[in-house]
Parts: structure tokens; sequence; C-alpha cells
């Protein structure tokens, strides 16, 4: 077998109505159930303008070749409707890994979910504009190689996170977070119940009943000097 260049055409993939349930939670709120250390670094931002605010769907992984997207393009044509591709790049930023033609095709004709780079884009102002739930650290006009070596459907890191083939991929506007597949059962329960508790803290915020108590408390935990006048220098 080929390590490093390969191309694994099955991967396990989790309970699509827990998926459903997951397109209803702001990704904020499910990584503060996973002691927020589920999301990618926010150099992978929002690129796209996409018309529904939340992302969720079961992985397809990628691993690229730095600036190289010979991988991607296969991705794409093995893509099942709401999957979210995600594609490791090794830290490259001088190659753009895609642009309106891919994405039109992985919109139109894949009806993927979403597509998450660890690289930048080019025609921005295309990508910009599309629905297409689409990620990546920028953009530059330099083209991407189509010549390989890579893999598909392996475990990659992405944004210092990694992800596994079928893992739950949540975006919103506020960047993405990774759920493992065999975790997601056992958290949907409490992150939906702390985005109902988020919800109601908005509220409370609204009206001014907000407990705020819990700053000072923790400041005297903490030994916070608290000193009635000025600095004086």
């Amino acid at each position: 077998m080929s390590v490093g260049n390969r191309v694994f055409l099955q991967r396990e993939l989790p309970d699509m109505e827990l998926v459903k349930r997951y397109q209803r939670l702001p990704a904020a709120n499910v990584a503060d159930t996973m002691s927020r250390s589920c999301a990618l670094n926010s150099e992978i931002h929002l690129i796209s303008s996409p018309d529904r605010p939340i992302m969720a769907g079961p992985a397809l992984t990628v691993k690229a070749r730095p600036g190289d997207n010979l991988m991607l393009h296969k991705a794409l044509d093995m893509a099942q409707e709401g999957d979210v591709i995600v594609v490791s790049n090794d830290g490259d930023r001088t190659h753009s890994l895609m642009g309106e033609i891919m994405a039109v095709y992985a919109q139109n004709k894949r009806k993927v979910a979403g597509i998450v780079l660890d690289g930048p884009i080019r025609d921005m102002e295309e990508l910009s504009q599309m629905s297409l739930f689409l990620y990546a650290t920028g953009s530059t006009p330099g083209g991407p190689y189509k010549e390989g070596p890579g893999e598909i459907n392996v475990p990659i890191s992405i944004g210092n996170i990694a992800v596994k083939p079928g893992d739950i991929i949540l975006g919103d506007r506020d960047g993405v977070i990774v759920i493992p597949q065999e975790d997601a059962a056992s958290i949907i329960d409490g992150a939906e119940a702390y985005a109902a508790m988020d919800a109601g803290k908005v509220e409370e915020a609204k009206n001014g009943t907000s407990k705020r108590q819990w700053v000072e408390d923790t400041l005297a935990k903490k030994n916070v000097e608290i000193i009635d006048g000025t600095y004086k220098g």
C-alpha cells in the first residue's frame, strides 16, 4: 500500500439524525461543552456568504501536498451531499487551493455542506458571494499544482486540530469546530442544554437581570488587589 499516496473510498459515517441536531447549534455553544479545545485556528475563517447560519456535516478528509489540489479534485468527485470537505496543506500560504470553478461544482453538482481549507483560495470576488460554506486562510492569485501525492479519508491535522474521516464538522460565522464521531452522541444533549442556557443569559443581559457577582468572587479568589485610587507611576 502506498502510504502518503492513496485514496480510501469508504469511511464510517455518523448518524445523520445526530448531524441534523448539530445543525441547530452555534459552534461556540458546542465548543464550550467540549472544554473549549476543539476549534480550528482563527486564521481559517469564513470567506463566503452562506444563506443559512450553521454548517454541519461528516468530514471527508484530504491530506494535500503543500500548494497542490489534485486530491481535492478527487475528493470533490467522491463527495456525497451534505459532506464537509476538510483539506490539510502543511501550512502553505503561497498557492490557492481552489477557485470559482471548483466551488461552483462543489455547490451545484456535489451539493456539499461546506469546504474547509488550510490555505488560501482565489477568485475572491465570486467566492465571497457564494452561499456555500467556504473557509480558508485568505486569498492569492497564485494557483495550485495538480501533481500529488496526497491522501483521502485518512486522519489529518488542520488549524491545530486533529480530524478523522466521518467526524462532524460544525461551523458558523465564528469559525469551525471538530466533533469526534465517537463522542458526538454523548455531547449533543449537553450542548443543546447549554445553548438554551446561553440564550437565557442573552435575555438577562437585555433586561438587566444578569448575575454579575461571580466577577467579584473570582477576583477575590485570585487575590486581586482592588485599589480605590489612581496609578502613580
